[in-house]
């Protein structure tokens, strides 16, 4: 289905422009015409006071079963695997994760795509679960640039037809899978937290958070193939290393494939703040409920008993309190630490889409109601400032500290 502009009827009146919250709607010569920001709403159709503007069946709506031949011939999933200077980014064995997940579900292959890095790195995806790794070795690829990148993989895509393709919402994902959308001419859900498989259509179930993270989304894109999302990095988990799993390591060319720019140098930011908050294994906490910015000291305290990082909600980052490095949820870091420690944290869903995969939460809070709690494996109803003493006091007894 499509919305037309019947310019035989158009008397160019314009009361069709001020009526689309899209912007979707032009003059060109005296005529009214749809572009490409159409986003289906409808609100244009009651409006034309000559009704010249109209609803109509593409060719494949009027063939549904030529269209389900269609959709029917994709199958599998994939999984982009980015590297950086060589080397297959974290991410992308946790793509491998729920893509096999994903694959098993729907009873198909699981493939991980590869430009750049060598053959050990492709081997590497076979013992995180890919059946199948799609690797390009050609220099163009040694640097990201989105061109070349947009171009290959657009091309496989179009000669192998995979189901899904995931890959990161990483700076590489989020610059170039766009354009691979855009040139397929299907759908494509950035930022997801959750992935599933709906059972009766077998559409991929693309969630993420929504309206500044107020609600979840559940996002289908059944009319079109392959179904492409990225997935915020340390919101999964990665899947079963086998060493001695075997699979099948396919070759592609990278003949005809151009770029119009060349990357020169890659230079990387080096900041003062050495946090490193997505690769800590325990994360201490703090959210608007510390009260005051003293309270990041005693968590700071703790942090280093227990080895591990200070984070902070957005409210308590807002307050001025710590800086934005440390900011957990939504809007700042997505963690997947062993162990979560939430200090006066309510547990906001923008934070808690940025570390519900923890392996271990515990909840430190006074109001025993806190949406927190929901997603605890410990709560502790209680005072920080009366709690994390004592934890402090009682770790330091146990390391003889």
């Amino acid at each position: 289905m499509r919305i037309v502009v019947k310019i035989e009827k158009c008397t160019g009146c314009g009361q069709c422009i001020d009526s689309c919250p899209f912007t979707a709607i032009i003059m060109h010569e005296g005529k009214a015409f749809i572009n490409e920001y159409c986003q289906f709403c409808k609100t244009c159709l009651n409006v034309c006071p000559e009704g010249a503007i109209v609803e109509i069946l593409e060719d494949e709506d009027l063939q549904p079963s030529s269209f389900s031949t269609q959709l029917s011939a994709y199958k599998g999933v994939w999984v982009f695997a980015e590297q950086r200077e060589g080397v297959v980014a974290s991410v992308a064995y946790e793509l491998l994760g729920v893509g096999k997940r994903l694959a098993d579900e729907l009873r198909t292959e699981l493939s991980a795509i590869l430009f750049g890095a060598d053959d050990v790195q492709a081997k590497e995806l076979i013992k995180w679960g890919a059946d199948r790794v799609y690797h390009c070795k050609d220099t163009i690829f040694d640097k990201f640039n989105d061109e070349p990148y947009a171009m290959l993989l657009t091309r496989i895509i179009n000669n192998y037809k995979p189901e899904i393709v995931l890959a990161g919402a990483t700076p590489i994902g989020r610059s170039f899978i766009p354009r691979v959308a855009a040139s397929l001419k299907t759908g494509l859900t950035a930022d997801c937290t959750a992935l599933e498989i709906d059972k009766d259509s077998g559409n991929l179930l693309q969630i993420r958070p929504a309206f500044g993270g107020n609600i979840m989304a559940t996002i289908l894109c059944p009319n079109h193939r392959p179904q492409i999302a990225t997935v915020r990095p340390r919101v999964m988990k990665r899947g079963e290393y086998i060493a001695d799993r075997n699979g099948e390591i396919i070759s592609i060319s990278a003949d005809n494939i151009t770029s119009r720019t060349k990357v020169i140098e890659t230079v990387k930011e080096v900041s003062e703040c050495m946090v490193n908050l997505q690769e800590a294994e325990v994360i201490v906490a703090g959210g608007r409920g510390l009260g005051r910015s003293e309270g990041f000291k005693m968590l700071e305290e703790l942090a280093e008993v227990l080895g591990g990082a200070v984070g902070a909600s957005r409210a308590a980052v807002d307050e001025g309190w710590i800086s934005y490095s440390h900011q957990v949820g939504q809007t700042g870091k997505t963690v997947c630490p062993k162990i979560y420690i939430a200090c006066g944290i309510s547990g906001a869903v923008q934070h808690l889409v940025g570390m519900q995969s923890s392996d271990i939460i515990i909840a430190i809070n006074k109001n025993p109601e806190a949406p927190i709690f929901n997603i605890a494996t410990y709560g502790i109803v209680g005072d920080v400032y009366e709690v994390v003493p004592l934890l402090i006091k009682k770790l330091r007894e146990i390391k003889g500290q």
